[in-house]
């Protein structure tokens, strides 16, 4: 029994030395800032980005997602829980950033956008600060902040792939949805940004189809805009997702042996195979956000 007694107190001196570890490097920590879109709705980009943070989480790292979508937020619909608290409340100032992390299946920490993304453009210079300091805050514990944006090219998007360190533009073979996706590479391309972009192919009939669809953008960027982007991955079409979708739980979490769980799980390998210079030092950063984000709002 004191043995028993033992064993706990030195597991919790052992996470509590761990965690005082992660606070005393949060400032040195900094998160990969990354924008989910796509040229046009009905594609998938919601439901990409709750599976990819999963998969990301899956593998070990520490994931937050952002739910951006002005008007049309509904990551926390997809995985079936009532957002308590969301950006409202912080810009607000009635919350603390800690406060409106919501967990989802998985325990996936989340930001429900709510009426509070709409607000997010015409804060005051300290409101902003406040916001920036906050989210600068969760920032150092986080490998990742996924910004589930809206489809389409508004300002607001706009505003959140310029100002992040990548862009993952999802698109399926459609043609409507290959020429939508082209044209929000060329708008932003064409204002000078930086940011790199990689496709994600969703619903696809084969391989073979997804490689001819990302290349018809890849062959066009790199032809009319000078742009090189690459292709993530794919993701088949699967009766599972739609079955999942109905019951408000992640494809990967209620079908984890389906395709497409599958291949998100590749897609998730794939993508942390950067170069380790990308993981560390030359990221954006909060501030770095901010600032560019300011730039384009003024």
């Amino acid at each position: 029994m004191t043995d028993q007694a033992q064993m706990l107190r030195n597991l919790v001196m052992k996470r509590e030395q761990e965690r005082t570890a992660r606070l005393s490097n949060a400032g040195q920590r900094t998160a990969k800032l990354i924008t989910v879109t796509s040229g046009k709705g009905g594609v998938g980009k919601s439901n990409f980005t709750l599976n990819f943070a999963l998969a990301l989480q899956s593998m070990g790292k520490k994931v937050l997602v952002f739910d951006a979508d002005i008007g049309m937020a509904n990551i926390d619909v997809l995985m079936g829980v009532s957002a308590e608290y969301n950006l409202y409340h912080l810009l607000r100032r009635e919350k603390r950033i800690d406060e409106i992390i919501e967990r989802g299946p998985g325990f996936l920490s989340f930001i429900a956008g709510g009426s509070g993304m709409s607000e997010l453009f015409s804060l005051s210079q300290s409101d902003l600060n406040y916001f920036t300091e906050e989210i600068e805050r969760i920032a150092g514990e986080m490998d990742y902040i996924i910004f589930d944006t809206g489809a389409g090219l508004s300002k607001e998007n706009f505003n959140f792939i310029y100002s992040s360190d990548e862009c993952l533009v999802v698109t399926t073979p459609e043609p409507t949805s290959i020429t939508d996706a082209y044209a929000l590479i060329k708008v932003v391309s064409s204002k000078g940004n930086d940011t790199a972009f990689k496709l994600i192919v969703n619903r696809a009939g084969d391989e073979r189809e997804a490689d001819q669809t990302a290349d018809k953008i890849m062959m066009a960027a790199q032809r009319f805009l000078k742009v090189e982007i690459s292709m993530l991955g794919y993701i088949s079409e699967d009766r599972h997702v739609v079955q999942a979708v109905k019951k408000q739980v992640p494809f990967s979490i209620a079908f984890p042996n389906c395709t497409a769980s599958m291949e998100i799980q590749r897609i998730a390998r794939s993508y942390m195979l950067v170069p380790a210079s990308t993981e560390s030092g030359t990221l954006t950063g909060i501030k770095g956000f901010m600032q560019k984000w300011l730039r384009r709002t003024k």
